[in-house]
């Protein structure tokens, strides 16, 4: 029997390096803001593209200190100043990060404002940070938040499924463009995903040009990862020429009443906000651009 979704959207945006995943992430928050949703847009990658892509000028950008990096802050909440840290450190393993929003986010336009975390890094040689501590439980607040829409751009690769960053989310973009690296990745992190307890996971491929598809067919008989059985849907975003000469504010995107993929964006906004059963293989959808 499927199981009603909780309250509110959390969706985390995952993929290799390179196919996407701020674009998107930027338009989905800026349709679904538009749209009079109260999104929190987080940027977990360690290159924090996100708040230009936003439309963040180049200034303001710059001045962003990442929440990885206010060390007073680490050190109220979890009582060790980062860089102090090691085995015989004793600090709170679950801070209190009720307030992290209202002190730390920044308001991009109305409906939508924006937490940069900093990288989450790697605990070296069994280190438990007080930094990672303090960022895990905050990605964890963040996923029971009783907020209308929570997007999550997560750095690329898997680790932070290593690390169950994702859990308590409800639903999962896996990005892709249609290579076959890409779609490699792709259905490894679908069944991460699966494993971390998010209970949607949807393929999204980009920058599909037309007969895009066929490569899709030729990769599922080559690699044998069956793209409908391993994910609730599958959709296909087109190319996009007008993205690189917006760069780096791409949400103008969206401003296009012409632009297939400003409406193949607000349509995946519209699955997000209606999600289909996952209770089984059959749900399967498939969402062409047109």
């Amino acid at each position: 029997m499927c199981q009603p979704q909780p309250e509110g959207l959390r969706v985390v945006i995952t993929g290799k390096g390179g196919v996407g995943k701020t674009t998107l992430t930027s338009c989905l928050a800026t349709v679904l803001a538009a749209n009079g949703i109260n999104v929190l847009a987080v940027d977990e990658d360690p290159q924090m593209n996100l708040p230009n892509a936003l439309g963040l000028d180049h200034e303001a950008a710059s001045r962003i200190v990442p929440l990885n990096l206010h060390a007073d802050y680490i050190e109220e909440k979890t009582g060790i100043r980062p860089g102090r840290s090691g085995w015989g450190a004793m600090f709170k393993l679950n801070p209190d990060v009720e307030d992290v929003v209202e002190r730390f986010g920044l308001k991009i336009r109305d409906n939508l404002n924006l937490l940069v975390m900093g990288t989450v890094k790697q605990a070296g040689g069994g280190c438990l940070c007080a930094e990672n501590v303090l960022l895990d439980a905050t990605i964890r607040h963040l996923a029971l938040r009783r907020n209308d829409a929570i997007l999550l751009d997560t750095q690329a690769g898997m680790e932070h499924f290593g690390r169950a960053l994702s859990k308590g989310f409800g639903q999962c973009l896996v990005v892709a463009d249609n290579t076959f690296n890409a779609l490699t990745v792709a259905c490894h992190s679908a069944a991460l995903a699966r494993q971390t307890g998010i209970p949607l996971v949807y393929l999204v491929v980009n920058r599909i040009a037309p007969g895009g598809s066929a490569k899709l067919e030729r990769f599922q008989k080559e690699n044998g990862c069956r793209l409908e059985e391993t994910f609730d849907a599958i959709v296909e975003l087109p190319a996009e020429p007008a993205l690189e000469a917006l760069d780096p504010d791409v949400t103008r995107i969206m401003e296009d009443r012409e632009s297939r993929y400003a409406a193949a964006v607000t349509s995946l906004a519209s699955l997000l906000n209606a999600p289909p059963c996952s209770c089984s293989a059959s749900a399967t959808t498939h969402h062409h651009a047109h």
